[in-house]
């Protein structure tokens, strides 16, 4: 049966369809004849016991340049949607967090993807904290002496805020390099929480390995690879995007974190694994499937929705 879907995400108009996984859904939703409503986050509002959105019905074609068509815009009551994909990419801030506490008032009943308070509880940088035997040794501090410390421990590390996205604001402090002082004042400046400190891997010039889980499931990876002049290996900032295969070790960390994803209804999931270490665990807005097919690996996208219409038909 068709199935009335509200996609709640950034400006359409901005996004680059050819690696963006937001897009890739809603291509295969409309394949499969199901109703897309598209608003984004500021058009969310509570009025009294009703959850509405303010946007317009959605068609996506995969043109570059000419891939949406916007019509009827109006005013639903989420409530009478089948799905809410929630696909929205971080700041992490309290606006995000208030979608979720909005999005939590008609959850299960339609069903939220991926569950909103589970969204909220599970910060990319934050959840992947109880998986720290997993993790290379990592610090979430405001301290300069706090990271002064850990830098004499571990001498090459990687500073980074601990709710940002893409890459951005994560740097590589080396053995030798005199800005660290600098660069702690700039980001207790710049930020009110803490950041996190993490040793830094050298595997990383090898690449950062995005693995895609779908209700727990693997069902895809890509290795990301960072441009020579970069440290950084998301593909937003010039990371090359490579076939991969997954190792053993691959294998027993999604093993590990399998059950509790499952558990937070946090169907559709992407983690990041340098080397031997899970770096993060991503779960606002993961990227990754255009690129895997890309690369003969399956239709992510065709697997999400078969997990998603077989919950709400299970609801």
């Amino acid at each position: 049966m068709p199935l009335k879907i509200a996609c709640q995400m950034d400006p359409i108009d901005r996004i680059d369809i050819r690696g963006d996984s937001t897009f890739a859904l809603l291509l295969e939703a409309q394949r499969r004849g199901h109703e897309l409503f598209y608003y984004t986050p500021p058009d969310l509002a509570l009025d009294g016991p009703r959850l509405i959105a303010r946007g317009s019905s959605l068609r996506v074609e995969d043109r570059v340049g000419d891939h949406y068509k916007l019509s009827n815009h109006r005013e639903e009551d989420l409530s009478e949607w089948d799905v809410v994909l929630l696909r929205q990419d971080p700041p992490f801030d309290m606006a995000y967090i208030t979608t979720t506490h909005l999005l939590e008032r008609i959850h299960p009943r339609t069903l939220v993807v991926n569950d909103p308070a589970s969204v909220r509880n599970a910060p990319e940088k934050v959840w992947v904290l109880e998986f720290q035997d997993l993790m290379p040794p990592t610090m979430v501090t405001r301290s300069l002496e706090d990271v002064k410390r850990f830098r004499q421990r571990y001498e090459d590390i990687i500073i980074k805020p601990l709710y940002g996205n893409g890459g951005a604001s994560v740097f590589r402090i080396a053995p030798g390099d005199t800005n660290l002082n600098s660069l702690v004042e700039l980001f207790q400046t710049v930020f009110r929480e803490p950041f996190m400190i993490q040793q830094y891997r050298p595997e990383v010039r090898g690449g950062d390995k995005r693995i895609i889980l779908i209700d727990g499931e693997v069902v895809g990876a890509i290795n990301r690879v960072p441009a020579p002049d970069d440290t950084r290996s998301n593909m937003h900032v010039g990371g090359k995007a490579q076939p991969t295969e997954l190792t053993p070790r691959d294998l027993e960390i999604c093993e590990r974190l399998k059950p509790e994803l499952k558990r937070r209804g946090l169907i559709f999931t992407g983690i990041d694994v340098i080397g031997p270490y899970l770096t993060e665990i991503n779960v606002t807005s993961p990227t990754g499937i255009r690129q895997i097919e890309a690369f003969g690996g399956p239709n992510i996208a065709a697997i999400f929705w078969d997990a998603v219409e077989e919950r709400v038909a299970r609801h």
